[in-house]
């Protein structure tokens, strides 16, 4: 064993002491860009035999497990996409064609015809629009071949997008499955806290169905079979539990990791931002909390150190009291940082709250110490929209997009529907039609859901269509779509503080 990974399992031996007892259940410990992140099954060990790892169902030779791994945050990394691609000469079935490739008619190892896989970790994403929507589709940059088809039997016009796996795990915290949402069918299905159970479950079941029938290419599974899957997902649980510069996320009344993580309180409506808690409590700004003993973190006060690390990742302790600060600091921009909202699908098209929102990042990432929506609510906060010169008309979107790494996907000229802020015919572009295509529905177009924040160090690249390589893009991003004025230590330490969850 080389030193490397003689210092990694040290490492994860360590916090394994520290955590395991309490968390009374099996985790899976790796290392990331920042540190290392854990998987934890609630509900006893990891049993690899589930079918949630098996590929019985498939006739393409894939399992859950494919587009799913622990040891990326139970998404799936561009890194490792190449990795295998190369190690198989892609035929791993990773890269089946039906949507592991640009276009359905790709050859086998034709690395070009997998570039956005390799490139940006994203499955094509087959959607059949709505008869008679209320819009009309142009393909004005179709680079793969695919952008639109006609079913031959229905005449329905069906459209390729190209989105990143959502994580499989912290399920529990869910208000809308899939990006555009496409497997909550009901607006309302996830919004009482009475109901929301059997429907999270009923959701899962009908997206693991369709993961099945599609993704795998195979026959529709059993309810037996559903039942396990969804059992299994339903007591996952990922988060970062060391950052290299910080160290043990949960020592010091640092509450970050899997063992705070597991009891979160959460309900349908938690901290709404519009006052939609169905027991009355008004909505905070401050909804992460994990790090606030940090803020005051001292040479005295931080432990920890050299008797749970390795020899390799020890440094002085005035260094990582600094870096816990930094986390601390992070923290609190995310809730307070000012950010001005315009031109937001979603949120300024509501009459209750007009054309200007002052809000935090808090505003849409609301669910305390999770961060995505309590309730069903896709934005389009601009990411969907084409980078390509001419084709945005919003300058504070373009600025933010310029920010971005956005890969090359068919742009639509969407026609047909009316300016939702100003009243007037509109015709506008996009790479993505998020639930538009789902609903046909004008209102809906460009809007996607924000995912579940935890975990994200070990999933890189970020938002639906991976145009994020880096979290440090991510910030930039809004800080030029929400002219939020940060400072470069402060784009720092809200990147150090994203990295710990």
């Amino acid at each position: 064993m080389n030193k490397v990974l003689l210092a990694f399992a040290l490492l994860t031996t360590s916090i394994a002491t520290l955590h395991a007892q309490s968390i009374g259940g099996q985790f899976e410990l790796y290392p990331d860009t920042t540190g290392v992140i854990a998987t934890a099954n609630a509900n006893g060990r990891i049993d690899t035999r589930n079918i949630f790892f098996q590929s019985s169902l498939a006739t393409n030779g894939r399992s859950c497990s494919t587009c799913h791994q622990a040891d990326q945050a139970m998404s799936m990394t561009p890194d490792r996409a190449q990795e295998l691609f190369v190690q198989t000469h892609g035929r791993d079935p990773l890269f089946a064609a039906v949507d592991g490739a640009n276009c359905p008619n790709a050859r086998t190892g034709d690395q070009g015809a997998h570039s956005l896989i390799l490139s940006h970790g994203l499955i094509r994403v087959s959607v059949t629009i709505p008869a008679n929507p209320a819009f009309q589709l142009v393909v004005v940059h179709d680079p793969y071949g695919c952008a639109l088809t006609q079913d031959p039997v229905t005449h329905q016009y069906i459209v390729s997008e190209y989105r990143r796996p959502l994580p499989s795990t912290n399920l529990r915290f869910l208000s809308a499955v899939m990006f555009d949402g496409r497997e909550s069918p009901s607006t309302s299905a996830l919004n009482n806290p009475l109901t929301f159970p059997v429907n999270l479950q009923t959701d899962l079941k009908h997206q693991a169905q369709d993961a099945i029938t599609t993704h795998f290419q195979g026959a529709p599974a059993s309810d037996q079979v559903l039942d396990d899957i969804v059992a299994f997902e339903m007591g996952l649980y990922t988060a970062q539990v060391y950052d290299r510069q910080a160290g043990v996320l949960d020592l010091n009344g640092g509450q970050g990791g899997v063992r705070a993580l597991m009891p979160q309180d959460y309900h349908p409506g938690i901290n709404d931002v519009l006052g939609a808690d169905p027991y009355g409590v008004p909505f905070t700004s401050s909804s992460m909390t994990l790090f606030s003993a940090w803020q005051a973190a001292s040479v005295q006060s931080v432990k920890g150190g050299a008797e749970f690390e390795p020899f390799y990742a020890r440094f002085d302790t005035a260094r990582r009291a600094q870096a816990r600060r930094d986390v601390a600091a992070g923290e609190i921009l995310f809730n307070t940082a000012p950010i001005t909202i315009t031109g937001v699908r979603g949120l300024n098209d509501n009459s209750a709250i007009g054309p200007s929102l002052k809000g935090t990042c808090t505003t849409c990432h609301d669910a305390p110490n999770v961060g995505d929506h309590s309730l069903p609510l896709p934005l389009d906060i601009g990411i969907g929209h084409s980078p390509r010169p001419g084709l945005e008309t919003d300058p504070s979107v373009a600025a933010g997009i310029a920010q971005l790494n956005e890969p090359d996907l068919p742009v639509f000229l969407v026609k047909g529907c009316t300016d939702p802020f100003g009243g007037a015919p509109v015709s506008f572009y996009t790479t993505d039609l998020g639930k538009g295509a789902v609903t046909g529905a004008c209102a809906d177009l460009n809007r996607v859901k924000g995912p579940i924040l935890r975990g994200l160090a070990g999933r890189a690249p970020y938002f639906h269509n991976g145009a994020a390589k880096t979290l440090m893009q991510a910030v930039n991003f809004y800080n030029e779509r929400f002219t939020m004025n940060l400072t470069d230590q402060q784009k720092l330490q809200l990147v150090a503080f994203l990295n710990t969850l």
